[in-house]
């Protein structure tokens, strides 16, 4: 990871909208700024938007999942020298790198470093404690091969590991320097350890969410720089003042459909045919309660950009593509059960109870009796593995639109109060509730708040 980069990323649950609307940005920033930006993901695409992305041609965004620096971030590739390099070499080289040369065998492995506390000890340990100018001649010394004077006991570190984890044995050596090796072990640079103790922060933007809970793990180890959202305010603690924008839309991608606009840009049809699907998937089709007028904007202007000449969907309409988006990854006799109640997920805390609610879309509710069991018995494994209160999970029939509620097994009383009636499967009906966001999470927080 480059800490020169930007990398902008969603929550650790991404959605079709999360991923749109980090690749969108992405390459708006690029485009309107000229910064060098990244998009970013902090855990796995769910069936929807990978059937989405390959319906486009489109790479998904690369895998991130913790903001933590990792010694690739401070590693310099010095020039090296072979082990039989003569030792003239190295000092040449040393001349040039602030006093060290690196010692790498041909099969790319670091063999050892020579640095100056290195040649000290060569020195002394071919000249004695007191030598005189018959003890040796210099140019002979000079002549010695490299690997008599390197330090071969340098230790070595993966590129991608955390520093943190290593952080208290870099503290306890006596080494300056250390070697950054890639996964086969094969020389990538050196480390020093006044960089190491205060490490460049990976710098990130936030969409589609704001709350630490729901981000990339070591957030706080991050410069965060902005966040762009449309959920209800949990936002983190940050060190210096950041743009936050969260409005009231129906998707972050509307978001950054209007700021393509601002900027007089207009998107690939690719890629504003991803963001068409991220406002279609969040909005439902656009029958959502959380759209707004906003909301069929950006789909115009994405549809008109999305159905151009030459775009791997030109021949769609918004009611046929958007149709295909949300019967993607549907159905729930396809998908494992515990991967259907931690895809879609988001875990909040309120009236002293930390608990989470998960959503899946469906065509038809009533393949929900015949995966009741199953369901049920992953909610619980989902529960008790977070260490939560308790969970819901949220199954919408996208259709009709309406959905069932299914609560984890323990939940406190006070949930006994859901305006939701029970149905003889112990299900809960929710007739019109389509939205976690606007329509379930404020019944839930308004009984738990009292």
């Amino acid at each position: 990871m480059s800490t020169s980069s930007i990398y902008v990323i969603g929550h650790i649950n991404p959605d079709t909208d999360t991923i749109a609307s980090a690749l969108g940005y992405a390459w708006l920033l690029n485009q309107r700024d000229g910064t060098d930006t990244i998009a970013a993901r902090a855990g796995p695409l769910n069936p929807q938007t990978g059937w989405v992305l390959k319906r486009l041609n489109l790479d998904p965004p690369i895998l991130l999942t913790d903001a933590s620096p990792r010694f690739e971030a401070v590693s310099q590739r010095l020039d090296t020298l072979l082990p039989e390099s003569p030792l003239s070499e190295a000092w040449a080289l040393a001349a040039r790198t602030g006093g060290l040369a690196p010692i790498v065998s041909s099969d790319g492995s670091p063999f050892g470093l020579i640095s100056g506390f290195s040649l000290f000890g060569f020195l002394i340990e071919t000249l004695g404690p007191k030598p005189t100018l018959s003890s040796s001649n210099f140019s002979d010394l000079l002549s010695t091969s490299c690997l008599e004077a390197a330090d071969s006991t340098i230790p070595k570190f993966q590129a991608n590991a955390f520093i943190r984890d290593a952080i208290n044995r870099i503290l306890r050596d006596s080494y300056d320097e250390y070697f950054v090796v890639d996964e086969q072990g094969i020389y990538l640079g050196i480390a020093r350890q006044s960089d190491l103790l205060n490490p460049p922060r990976l710098k990130v933007i936030l969409v589609d969410h704001n709350e630490p809970r729901q981000a990339i793990a070591s957030l706080e180890e991050a410069e965060l720089i902005e966040i762009l959202d449309h959920h209800r305010l949990g936002n983190p603690y940050t060190h210096m003042p950041i743009r936050f924008s969260v409005d009231i839309v129906g998707s972050t991608s509307t978001l950054v459909t209007e700021r393509t606009v601002d900027a007089g840009l207009s998107l690939p049809p690719a890629l504003a045919g991803l963001l068409l699907a991220g406002v279609l998937s969040d909005t439902l089709l656009l029958k959502s309660p959380t759209t707004t007028p906003r909301d069929h904007q950006a789909v115009e202007k994405l549809s008109r950009w999305a159905f151009s000449a030459g775009s791997p969907i030109k021949d769609e309409t918004v009611e046929n593509f958007g149709k295909a988006v949300l019967s993607a990854g549907m159905g729930l006799t396809e998908r494992d059960p515990y991967e259907i109640v931690n895809t879609d997920v988001k875990v909040y805390e309120s009236g002293g109870f930390k608990f989470a609610i998960a959503q899946v879309e469906v065509t038809d509710l009533l393949s929900l009796t015949e995966n009741l069991i199953s369901l049920q018995k992953a909610l619980n494994e989902m529960h008790e593995r977070k260490n939560l209160d308790f969970a819901v999970l949220l199954v919408t029939d996208v259709v009709r639109g309406s959905s069932r509620l299914l609560l984890s097994s323990g939940s406190p009383p006070v949930l006994d109060y859901l305006p939701y009636p029970v149905l003889p499967d112990g299900t809960r009906d929710a007739p019109g509730i389509v939205s976690r966001k606007k329509q379930l999470l404020p019944v839930v927080l308004g009984l738990l708040e009292g």
